[in-house]
């Protein structure tokens, strides 16, 4: 471990010609990769504890409606802000790359996103706030996923082609523990307690709703760091172009990128569906967790925290393993296992709790492998100088059918309604992650790795 740890200070090679992958003096400080990777750290809270743990638990809880009725609704509202995120995100990255302002745009939208994440403090316990919920959440979701984008972008700044597997892994890791420690902190001061810090109550959701306002100061906070490293580069600023025309500059794009490079492009279409499930997993799996199998509000915190300490460290090794075998082995690897694993989850779901404890933590060790082992892929491949274009793009093939996990579960939640007459199928909804996750590998398989594509 110790030689891996030193390739990040080391002096590498400069990236190979039409990489994005570059450096002046061909040198990573550790501190600016630390540094960097701060942002996954600090905007955590929003994948964690807003889309994933609490909050959205919060939301299909019993005081906004029935449970079939609330899990649906926020399916929806989540396939429609995925929606807007196809429609935006290339068209910003692409604007990003013109202008020269990639780290100003980030900073921008990781502060809206942090307003947003306080402003669900609005969301009170009762039907009638069910609809302001989910709109935020969904608007914070786009902004989330815009800048998580841009974000993406900079990878370039961190990374060489012999690090880029760990340094995004670490990234990912980073995040995964700085979920942790927010789970923590808000589960033992403010949730778990009769009368947490400042006395607050679990009365008219107080503990919940004050949770968001302190997800809105962590994200604000930490990544301060990010953004005390990162710089936009100076080059020659090319005008700015509208939605009709951004778009037609990205089709003649994609168009010159699958004359150069059609594996990159069959990439984006597989890491469109697989990227889905994966986002399906977080999106629905706390959701399952106290639906179906019982856990209470605190123990869905308490399994958060420990599949965050699960993911973040298997995150971290699998970003050593990406730059020995390949991301596309990575990913390979981890869409097998969370598909055998779902299925399992779906046939043993009367186990209840032990089996969402272990199987469940089984299942999170992959979920960010196969994340990080994306970026790094394409990473690996993007030409100099089209970044954020292409990581837009990325986003857009990946929000383009971001409609088909949250559907699809919706589907088999009616599914099982249908087939077994019950009235809390959630569980059925399992298949149809796990649908959408085959698909992507199924897709993925005759893609060629990016050493193939290199090699020509």
């Amino acid at each position: 471990m110790t030689q891996h740890r030193s390739d990040v200070d080391a002096d590498l090679p400069l990236a190979p010609p039409g990489s994005a992958l570059r450096h002046g003096d061909s040198r990573t400080p550790r501190r600016t990769v630390v540094s960097w990777a701060m942002w996954d750290w600090g905007a955590q809270p929003y994948n964690t504890v807003i889309i994933t743990f609490v909050f959205s638990v919060y939301i299909t809880s019993s005081s906004f409606g029935a449970t079939n009725a609330t899990s649906t609704a926020l399916a929806i509202a989540t396939g429609i802000s995925g929606l807007v995120v196809a429609l935006v995100a290339p068209v910003l990255g692409q604007n990003a790359d013109r202008s020269g302002r990639t780290v100003r745009n980030l900073r921008v939208q990781t502060w809206l996103m942090a307003a947003l994440a306080a402003s669900l403090f609005l969301v009170r316990p009762e039907p009638g706030y069910l609809l302001l919920g989910l709109v935020l959440l969904g608007v914070g979701s786009i902004v989330s996923e815009v800048a998580g984008v841009t974000y993406n972008a900079t990878i370039e700044q961190v990374a060489t082609p012999r690090t880029v597997g760990r340094v995004s892994g670490f990234g990912w890791g980073m995040g995964y523990l700085g979920g942790i420690l927010v789970l923590l902190l808000l589960n033992f001061t403010l949730i778990a307690p009769e009368r947490g810090l400042f006395g607050v109550t679990g009365a008219d959701g107080l503990d919940i709703r004050v949770s968001m306002l302190v997800c809105g100061l962590w994200i604000a906070v930490f990544t301060v760091p990010a953004f005390l490293v990162l710089r936009d580069e100076p080059r020659e600023r090319a005008p700015r172009v509208g939605i009709a025309e951004s778009y037609r500059l990205l089709f003649a794009s994609l168009r010159a990128l699958y004359a150069s490079s059609p594996h990159t492009v069959y990439f984006l279409l597989a890491s469109a569906l697989f990227r889905d499930g994966l986002a399906g997993v977080f999106a629905f799996g706390a959701i399952l967790a106290a639906g179906t199998f019982g856990l209470t509000a605190g123990e869905v915190i308490i399994f958060g925290a420990v599949a965050n300490v699960v993911a973040g460290l298997s995150t971290m090794a699998m970003g050593v393993l990406d730059d020995r075998i390949g991301p596309k082995r990575v990913i390979i690897i981890s869409l097998v296992a969370l598909v055998v694993i779902g299925l399992g989850i779906f046939v043993l779901h009367d186990g209840g709790k032990p089996v969402f404890w272990s199987l469940g933590l089984v299942m999170t060790a992959f979920v960010g492998p196969a994340q990080a082992a994306s970026r790094s892929y394409l990473a690996r491949v993007i030409p100099e100088g089209r970044s954020g274009e292409i990581f837009g793009l990325y986003a857009t093939t990946g929000r383009a059918v971001s409609f088909l996990s949250p559907l699809a579960f919706a589907a088999f939640i009616a599914l099982g309604a249908a087939v077994t007459g019950g009235d809390n199928t959630q569980y059925w909804g399992i298949l149809g992650v796990a649908l959408v996750l085959l698909a992507g590998l199924a897709v993925l398989v005759p893609v060629k790795s990016h050493e193939e594509q290199v090699r020509g």
